[in-house]
């Protein structure tokens, strides 16, 4: 259990180093990207980005 919570803090922490170099190369402005106001704050779903990555860290993990 203890693993498993430290390879998504692991996770989490990445994602948020590489989120301005992601932004930057196209990533979260692709169509399916949801981004909207609700409650006084902007929400935003990136539904295509994430497909996109997991695809690509399949593909990654399937050559090594």
């Amino acid at each position: 259990m203890i693993r498993w919570m430290i390879v998504i803090f692991l996770a989490l922490m990445l994602i948020s180093w590489f989120t301005p170099l992601l932004q930057r190369l196209g990533f979260g402005k692709l169509p399916g990207d949801v981004r909207f106001r609700a409650f006084g704050r902007e929400w935003f779903l990136p539904i295509t980005t994430t497909i996109v990555l997991s695809m690509v860290a399949s593909l990654i993990g399937q050559i090594i």
